[in-house]
């Protein structure tokens, strides 16, 4: 059966912008940049990595979000979340957070520390109309609650969402049903995953190169690039000579309006206004 299915393959690849986010801190955007402004669900992928603490020191201060969602999965470093609800939580190094705005909070996110690396993801997923007046919640797991597959020789892969054979992540959002697993293959180790039929798919190398697909669809996938990935359902990767890590993401596409402005991201204009207005008056 598995054979009949055909391989994916890199639709385009998108190299990230440096840009800067909160009070300055210095990031690459990936998705969310006028080379791709969207990969639905998606609406933003931010990497954040540096050694020097005149980059991140600053952090995130407060600012509002609604009618979407943050999933930030720390590489490195610490980050302390706290919002307007009375909520707060430590992001440390391999935990994830997968938070729900709903119909709005104001929260900060600001680095644990004065020294060392501060590295990790920052990825926005849209809601469908139904749920974007939903109440905040947040889906948080420190790092031993993030399950490990070992699928093949030299291949291990971090469960965030979605399944690995039978090793399930935690994250659970029926919306848009998503995959995140963050892969490490070293030098020329090879392995092939099912990508769930129907979804928009994404890979983003953050630390060497990786062969995707496989015969004349061979494509490279560069250090710090991303791939749309299309074509068929088998998705195979291969290592270069220096080993690769990357995340591999997946999301049911929810084809409903984007209205969006800052950290606001409706399904009419009229919504958004109205977003914007309630901010304003503390009504989030």
């Amino acid at each position: 059966m598995n054979a009949q299915r055909s391989s994916a393959r890199i639709l385009r690849t998108v190299r990230g912008q440096p840009t800067s986010d909160g009070a300055g801190v210095k990031l690459t955007r990936v998705i969310g940049t006028e080379q791709l402004p969207e990969l639905d669900p998606f609406l933003l992928l931010d990497q954040f990595g540096t050694d020097r603490p005149e980059d991140y020191l600053a952090g995130f201060p407060e600012h509002p979000h609604r009618g979407f969602e943050t999933v930030t999965y720390m590489l490195d470093g610490r980050m302390r979340h706290r919002d307007n609800h009375g909520n707060q939580g430590l992001l440390t190094p391999g935990s994830v957070q997968w938070m729900t705005a709903g119909r709005g909070l104001v929260h900060s996110e600001m680095p644990e520390q004065e020294s060392g690396r501060l590295r990790g993801f920052q990825l926005w997923v849209n809601l469908p109309a139904r749920d974007k007046m939903t109440d905040p919640r947040y889906q948080e797991f420190a790092p031993d609650q993030i399950p490990v597959a070992t699928p093949a020789p030299g291949v291990m892969v971090k469960v965030i969402a979605g399944a690995v054979g039978e090793v399930v992540g935690p994250i659970v959002q029926p919306a848009t049903d998503p995959l995140y697993l963050d892969i490490a293959l070293e030098a020329g180790a090879g392995w092939e995953y099912a990508l769930p039929q129907g979804h928009n798919a994404f890979a983003y190398a953050y630390e060497g190169a990786v062969m995707v697909g496989e015969g004349d669809a061979t494509g490279a996938l560069e250090s710090h690039t991303l791939a749309v990935l299309g074509g068929g359902e088998r998705l195979p990767l291969r290592a270069g000579p220096q080993g690769a890590r990357l995340i591999l993401v997946a999301g049911r596409p929810l084809r409903e309006p984007v209205a969006r402005h800052g950290p606001f991201v409706m399904n009419t204009r009229q919504e958004l206004m109205q977003a914007v207005a309630d901010f304003r008056e503390g009504r989030f």
